[in-house]
């Protein structure tokens, strides 16, 4: 089994430096990929209440047979159970369906800034940190805009900023607002899923130089940039692939030439989060 180094957050807990992404496994398909990931050797797991899923990522983390203590649960609220009350009614129907009494890590969606009631959604995560029922707090799809402003009007920052990235899309500005501010950074959509990223020069040169594959050597590059990937597989082979990535490094040049594949236009799935609505 993989060794996984741990992630240090700002709040003093921490996460292992790669997890494993769980939409769209759902129903006893889910069940079954997510506790064999877990039997792989992943400890992070990432879903959300609009994946419709929690209860199937709560059925594998049982089933794989793993003390709940060695794995970390992450979750996330969605758009339309944004604000204080609705946050705490939201949290409770998210532990009750992964079945768990604490939740590790408990993230906001999207802001849905035409709603803006993510200030007051973060207020009630706060205080659900504070009553020992969250360990860590979070978000998904912030910018620095609405990152500052949660620090300006709650005098704290998340521990973890969740957000599209990937080769195509290095987010190159907002990574280095999270490293100034001790912000992690974990990347959904890793390898730009549907998109020719795998096939591009800088990664197969690379991972002919490494002996590896090409997801393996993006996957690596998430590493190298200081951001936590999150793949998603339901095949045994390709999760034990995604997570052996530990054993090689990148050298700057390989680094930097699959850096230089990002473009402006680099989002692939439309969600721009000063515009998308989430449900």
């Amino acid at each position: 089994m993989t060794d996984i180094p741990q992630r240090t957050l700002i709040d003093g807990t921490s996460i292992p430096a790669i997890g494993f992404g769980t939409y769209p496994l759902r129903g006893d398909e889910g069940e079954h990929a997510i506790a064999q990931a877990i039997g792989i050797g992943y400890r992070l797991l990432d879903t959300a209440v609009n994946y419709g899923n929690e209860d199937a990522v709560g059925r594998g983390l049982r089933a794989s047979g793993l003390d709940r203590s060695e794995l970390v649960v992450q979750t996330k609220i969605p758009g339309r159970h944004h604000g204080y009350d609705e946050t705490l009614a939201s949290f409770e129907e998210s532990r009750s369906a992964l079945g768990v009494d604490t939740i590790d890590v408990y993230l906001i969606h999207w802001p849905n800034p035409s709603v803006d009631r993510y200030v007051d959604t973060f207020k009630a995560m706060i205080d659900l940190r504070d009553r020992g029922l969250v360990r860590t707090i979070g978000v998904s799809n912030f910018t620095e805009e609405f990152l500052t402003r949660l620090q300006r009007e709650t005098g704290e920052l998340p521990a973890v900023n969740q957000v599209e990235l990937h080769p195509y899309f290095p987010q190159e500005s907002l990574r280095a607002f999270h490293e100034e501010h001790g912000i992690v950074t974990q990347a959904w959509s890793p390898l730009g899923k549907n998109s020719p990223v795998l096939s591009e020069q800088a990664v197969t040169r690379a991972a002919a130089a490494h002996g590896v594959t090409p997801a393996q050597v993006v996957l690596r590059w998430h590493v190298e940039l200081g951001s936590v990937p999150l793949p998603k597989s339901s095949s045994a082979e390709r999760q034990r692939e995604n997570i052996d990535i530990f054993g090689f490094e990148l050298t700057g040049d390989e680094i930097a030439a699959i850096t230089a594949l990002g473009h402006e236009n680099g989002r692939l799935f439309g969600g721009d989060p000063n515009h998308h609505e989430e449900q």
